[in-house]
Formats: structure tokens, sequence, C-alpha cells
């Protein structure tokens, strides 16, 4: 290779780095953009208030005890 056809390998390589680096400015401007903006999914309309008062007790009945098996008899 000349001395010519490496500047031109070394120039061609530069553009595509300056390429590169525009593409990537481009995309860091548009994450931050979106980062920016609230998301969707912490809506105050979408959220569900939990009271504080205690479950009925009669929603337990014959249900299992998780890792236990059913109250009658004995675990494993």
């Amino acid at each position: 290779m000349s001395l010519q056809d490496d500047l031109t390998a070394v120039r061609r390589c530069l553009d595509d780095l300056v390429r590169t680096v525009g593409q990537l400015e481009r995309s860091l401007a548009q994450l931050q953009e979106n980062e920016s903006r609230p998301l969707l999914a912490g809506r105050a309309d979408d959220l569900v208030t939990i009271t504080d008062t205690p479950y009925n007790t009669a929603l337990w009945t014959d249900s299992d005890d998780e890792g236990l098996g059913v109250r009658d008899r004995r675990a494993p």
C-alpha cells in the first residue's frame, strides 16, 4: 500500500468514527428526553388504596396454610 492509500483508509475510518459518535449523541439526547417524561405506570389514577382495617376472617376459612398443607392434617 502506498502512503496515499493509507491516508484514504484513515480518512474513511475517521469519517465512520465521526458518524458513529453523532449517532451516539442523538441516541443519548433521545434517551435523556424520554427520561424527563413522567412514567405512565405511576399515574395517580392507576393507584389502588388498601385500607388498614383487618380482613374478614371468613375469607380464610377452608384455606391451606402455605407450605404446611390443610389445617386438619399433619404436614409431611
